[in-house]
């Protein structure tokens, strides 16, 4: 090529150190001489294998092969652009090994294939700045290490310029990052230290703390929990250095963090009001997770355009990168900041924001809020069961109970998806924790016995609590707060004890062994069928945990945890318990002692319930669709609870209404006639009042197994078959829709 044209001249600084890389390439090329290149190229008239100097270019050496026309190269060569390159050349392309320096001083040497910078190489800025590593087609692209101008050293996997996989960070001003990265950014798990001794191991998305993950403060306050866009959000626990904890759900509200949960204290014991807020303390630790934003340099490998006829330049790729956030919106966490500090990588990823970028900022800062609106004021009365206080022969299991589901709560996030895999609902998904009462990493300290508590399919039931739109913290607070559970003062029947919250929203009840297998065997149906029907009446199951206390009394409480039917602004003054049998479906109470707490049966029944129109359609075909299911899975023995409020009563309050919940309706008095064929319903007198209604199909764990069928033939042989609750499922079906059927009917007024 020729020499002989102008060169424009350099600015100072680069000429001298233009001068100086020349004098360095020619004197290396005095003291190599002609080598020879490995190549199977050929030339008329030259032997394979042999050195041939070019006549054209000074200090060129082609190599020959008799195995193909392929012609290599070596050349020292100055470009018309004032760029100089001296290595191996495939035709009049770089190929194979050289060095490329720039006017600007940067400078590769390393390996080319057809004119791009790939293979192993080091990349070197007049900064100061250094890449050795991988390249591809002019990117820096798999294992290497970049040392910033500065000091700051990222060593590790890279793809198209950028971060992608596992790779360790070393700031400048003293932090470390080692994680996973994605398109430049933090993504995955990895763990951050900052030079003030604050650590977070947990995940990342986009270059922020997102999903679950520890901080630990210099200090020894922590945060366990929740992350979303480098704030906590969600469930999570906080611990001052004394051991003082605050468990509940966090979110941000104006910019600041704060906390809906409750506290205890270092000593242990059950929770207490909160005598101090985590959210000055957590709102200090996060303020010092953050720093200013680093500077921006000079381009990339493949930004450096390559001035060699034939060569079109490498065109930089489009990095999507989430928007800026506005300083009115608050600053951003500085890992995320980091992600672009001090380095020659990041105009790479300076794209233009299109107008879709710009249409998802609102969502991308939208940060919803996670408090619910203040629940309504409890009803006016005596609440039903007795307070369990110290001294309460529960009092332990209560507060083991309270300490299981703050644990199984508090600690796990927020499920994203309603769809659930085969194996959530495997029997043996079961997570046991150890309770001593000296605490431990993962447990707070407490007054009550050495336990272990038992999770039955968590995720399944934390699934469940978002499908019924159960609030965690409200439900946390409910159940683990400052008021106490008040227990029934007898158990039922089937010897089960039930227990309630202060606020009446949720149930709990003891179970048998024989009724946790029916649960979980039935388990995928039942998550089938209330997610594919809204309006379902059946029992809502909110949890399913076992309590094993340890030491010289081995004992196992396992109990469910459900929603009360009748929690409402509403007095229910009246309650029955519906099944469709005859046989012992009367109270035996005395007229003059039954109230508002008491439950009537089948016989004691003296109204006709009447539906408006479209709502009695639903109902019925509700019904229809709830037996079938529950027929299905061998269930019998279940009732409708049906709650009655007396308009005429108490003044009307305005409650959201839906299908088995605050229903206005009408009851029609009824009279039993004596000659009638059926016992249960009587004879309509035409007398109406104004109600309102809230039923639901509840002891629904009983399957027809050997004890049930053996109770039907004993009892079958002294009563009538029809009469007794005791009957095949099918059976039982039938017969209690039918009853249902009745008792319920369209009101045509």
């Amino acid at each position: 090529m020729a020499t002989g044209k102008k060169i424009n001249p350099l600015p100072a600084p680069a000429s001298r150190l233009w001068e100086a890389s020349i004098r360095k390439l020619k004197y290396s090329t005095i003291l190599r001489g002609c080598s020879v290149v490995p190549a199977t190229g050929a030339i008329d008239g030259a032997a394979t294998g042999a050195a041939v100097c070019d006549p054209v270019t000074p200090g060129a050496v082609s190599v020959s092969s008799s195995t193909s026309n392929t012609i290599y190269h070596h050349s020292d060569q100055l470009l018309p652009s004032g760029d100089f390159y001296q290595g191996d050349l495939r035709g009049d392309l770089p190929h194979g090994a050289g060095k490329y320096l720039w006017t600007d001083g940067s400078m590769y040497e390393g390996s080319w294939r057809r004119g791009r910078a790939s293979g192993r190489g080091k990349f070197s800025w007049p900064s100061g700045a250094i890449y050795e590593g991988d390249l591809a087609g002019g990117y820096m692209h798999g294992q290497g290490t970049y040392i910033g101008e500065l000091g700051d050293t990222f060593a590790g996997l890279w793809a198209n310029n950028l971060r992608h996989g596992r790779g360790t960070q070393a700031y400048a001003h003293g932090d470390v990052y080692d994680g996973h990265w994605r398109d430049g950014l933090q993504d995955g798990h990895g763990r951050y230290i900052w030079r003030t001794g604050h650590e977070y191991i947990g995940t990342w998305k986009a270059g922020e703390m997102h999903g679950c993950g520890t901080v630990i403060g210099a200090d020894g306050d922590r945060y366990d929990g929740s992350w979303e866009d480098a704030k906590p959000k969600g469930q999570g626990t906080f611990r001052w250095a004394d051991g003082g904890m605050y468990i509940g759900l966090w979110c941000q509200e104006s910019g600041e963090t704060h906390g809906k949960g409750v506290y205890y204290p270092p000593s242990g014991g059950p929770a207490v009001p909160v005598p101090r807020e985590p959210k000055e303390a957590i709102t200090k630790l996060l303020e010092e997770l953050d720093v200013r934003e680093g500077k921006t340099v000079s381009l990339l490998p493949s930004q450096k355009t390559l001035t060699w006829p034939g060569v079109e330049a490498v065109q930089k790729k489009p990095v999507w990168r989430p928007p800026e956030v506005g300083a009115d919106q608050g600053r951003r966490s500085s890992a995320h900041r980091r992600s672009n500090v001090s380095s020659d990588m990041d105009s790479l990823a300076e794209v233009e924001e299109s107008e879709e970028t710009r249409n998802d900022r609102s969502i991308w800062l939208r940060t919803p809020s996670c408090m619910r609106a203040p629940p309504p004021p409890p009803k006016p009365g005596k609440k039903q069961g007795e307070t369990i206080s110290k001294g309460h022969k529960n009092y332990e299991l209560m507060l083991n109970l309270q300490l299981g589901i703050r644990h199984a709560v508090g600690r796990q996030s927020a499920p994203t998806s309603l769809d659930l895999k085969a194996s959530a609902f495997d029997p043996k998904e079961k997570v046991w924790t150890k309770f001593p009462p000296e605490g431990s990493k993962h447990t707070p300290p407490h007054q009550s016995c050495d336990f272990r508590w038992k999770d039955y399919c968590p995720l399944v039931f934390r699934t469940l609590r978002k499908l019924f739109d159960v609030d965690p913290a409200d439900y946390m607070i409910s159940i683990c707060g400052d008021d106490a559970l008040l227990e029934l003062s007898s158990p039922g029947k089937s010897g089960s004890f039930f227990y309630f919250t202060n606020d009446d929203k949720y149930m709990i009840k003891t179970m048998k062994k024989s009724e946790v297998k029916v649960l979980l065997r039935m388990l995928p149906a039942y998550y089938k069928h209330v997610r594919s029907f809204d309006n379902t009446l059946v029992t809502k199951f909110f949890g399913l945990h076992c309590v094993k206390i340890t030491g010289a009394i081995q004992k196992k409480v396992r109990f469910v945890i459900m929603g009360n039917l009748f929690c409402s602004n509403y007095a229910i003054h009246r309650r029955f318990d519906l099944k469709g049998s005859s046989h012992g479906r009367m109270t035996d109470k005395p007229i003059d002692q039954i109230n508002e707490t008491t439950t009537l049966k089948d016989l004691d029944l003296n109204f006709i319930f009447r539906l408006e129109g479209s709502w009695f359609q639903d109902f019925c075909r509700q019904v229809d669709k709830d037996c079938e299911f529950l027929e299905q899975e061998r269930i019998m023995d279940y009732s409708l609870l049906v709650g009655v409020h007396f308009k005429d009563q108490c003044k009307d309050i305005k409650e959201p209404v839906k299908l088995g919940i605050g229903m206005p309706s009408r009851v029609e008095d009824i009279v039993k006639n004596p000659e009638s064929e059926s016992l249960l319903i009587g004879e309509p007198t035409g007398e109406f009042r104004e109600v309102i209604l809230f039923f639901g199909i509840i002891d629904i764990l009983q399957d027809y197994d050997i004890s049930k069928k053996l109770e039907h033939a004993y009892k079958s042989m002294q009563y009538d078959p029809n009469s007794i609750s005791a009957v095949d499922p099918k059976q039982y079906c039938k017969r209690f829709r039918d009853f249902i059927y009745r008792a319920f009917t369209e009101d045509v007024q």
